[in-house]
């Protein structure tokens, strides 16, 4: 397995990407667009440069890694003669199906099809092609060159051997793949949205402000960051839909998003992405200011 295609330039289209170039694979960055494309290729190239400038790699592997990526616009062009498709797309379930069907008519039938959906069902998006053997989930965390997790879900219908394939190829990138079976959120964000969630509704009930929410949530469990902070950082629209998606799928109310969550989504607080969600972004992109709105 030598060629790989990876739909999507975003967050994590372009670090899934970089990941696969670094380890010495040849890539097909694909996206509608030429300006998304060239963003993701600027934000890879900058990504090389802090890893450079740590003297985690030299110059020269940051020129290998940007000469094994190839960009393109045309999905069928993109895929030619590629083993592996990782779809790294926007999280909608009628994108990725429709993407699906379209990569299997355009690929090989020996080719692997993979989704980095963090909670859709494999196996609703391998019902709409003709090889759901070959469909297999891989959850890459974000940054995906820095995360050592990927979660690989099987499908209703996955084989074992291409679960045995993705998996041995998540460890040539340097990665720890865990197998995990296909049900709403997986492991990773069955787990971590309900607490996400918890503190919104935490915060909505006036328990307590952002600021103590996240510190007790640092010091008194050793997280990294707060739960407000990593809902900015991994964007509330997408913990929102994952939420639903869970919701949707265990009819079961401990899923139902906070409505503070459900509000701010609706007025564009977003989080980091959007300079403004439990935290202010609009000097820093450090959760170093709380948003005007939950000031005491």
């Amino acid at each position: 397995m030598k060629n790989i295609a990876v739909i999507g330039a975003g967050t994590m289209g372009n670090g899934i990407a970089h990941t696969f170039a670094q380890s010495g694979f040849k890539v097909q960055l694909i996206d509608i667009s030429e300006a998304s494309l060239k963003r993701g290729m600027d934000t890879i190239a900058k990504n090389l440069d802090r890893m450079v400038a740590k003297e985690k790699i030299t110059e020269a592997d940051k020129s290998e890694t940007l000469g094994n990526i190839e960009t393109f616009t045309d999905t069928e062009s993109g895929v030619k003669n590629a083993n592996l498709v990782v779809e790294a797309a926007t999280e909608n379930i009628d994108l990725k199906l429709k993407i699906f069907k379209q990569l299997d008519e355009a690929c090989g039938e020996n080719t692997i099809l993979a989704t980095n959906t963090s909670s859709i069902s494999i196996t609703q998006i391998a019902a709409v092609t003709s090889r759901p053997e070959k469909v297999i989930g891989m959850h890459f965390m974000n940054p995906v060159p820095i995360m050592k997790l990927v979660e690989i879900i099987r499908g209703y219908n996955t084989s074992d051997d291409v679960t045995t394939t993705i998996m041995d190829l998540s460890k040539k990138l340097g990665k720890v793949p865990t197998e995990v079976n296909d049900y709403p959120g997986f492991v990773a964000n069955r787990i971590l949205m309900p607490m996400l969630n918890e503190s919104i509704e935490t915060l909505y009930n006036g328990v307590a402000g952002v600021e103590e929410i996240d510190t007790v949530m640092k010091l008194g469990m050793a997280h990294p960051m707060g739960p407000l902070q990593l809902a900015d950082f991994i964007g509330l629209d997408v913990c929102l839909s994952i939420l639903n998606v869970m919701y949707d799928g265990f009819k079961n109310p401990k899923y139902a998003p906070c409505p503070l969550l459900v509000n701010m989504v609706r007025a564009g607080k977003l989080g980091i992405k959007s300079g403004e969600g439990f935290y202010d972004y609009s000097e820093s992109r450090k959760a170093e200011k709380i948003a005007n709105q939950f000031l005491k």
